[in-house]
């Protein structure tokens, strides 16, 4: 049986934290501050990438903690399989087709959220990559707990 460290994070730890995410410019792209809640992560649970876990590796409750990765190892490179057009007479008064707009679209797996990016003429190009694919992304780690 292993006995987890519950003192600072390591390989198979469950964890709390507050994430904060910036873009290359500075501005902020979405944090769990925002409503206090914080995240939970499994560190070994291919939830978050190897790099993410890397960093995490080793931080003690309390502490906070600033990294940059790049795309491939934040949210992906942005695939242009994901790329999809749509006729725009399928889209409604309460799911309009405008350009920044996230649709959730019914599959048969479950629902998947795309974002408008361009409405020419009947045709509408929806992304559904990750709003932060291709990007590098600053992450601001708050340790709250370790579980």
């Amino acid at each position: 049986m292993t006995t987890l460290n519950k003192t600072q994070i390591v390989a198979d730890s469950s964890i709390l934290v507050h994430i904060t995410m910036k873009l290359e410019d500075g501005s902020a792209a979405d944090s769990t501050k925002v409503n206090n809640k914080p995240a939970k992560i499994i560190m070994g649970d291919n939830s978050i990438s190897p790099a993410f876990e890397h960093e995490l590796i080793g931080m003690k409750v309390g502490e906070s903690k600033e990294f940059t990765l790049a795309a491939s190892d934040a949210f992906g490179e942005s695939n242009p399989d994901n790329i999809h057009y749509m006729d725009i007479d399928k889209f409604t008064a309460d799911a309009p087709a405008v350009v920044g707009n996230i649709i959730t679209f019914t599959q048969p797996g479950g629902e998947l959220p795309g974002m408008i990016k361009e409405v020419s003429g009947n045709s509408v190009t929806i992304d559904f990559n990750h709003p932060l694919a291709g990007q590098a992304v600053t992450f601001v780690i708050d340790l709250v707990d370790i579980l």
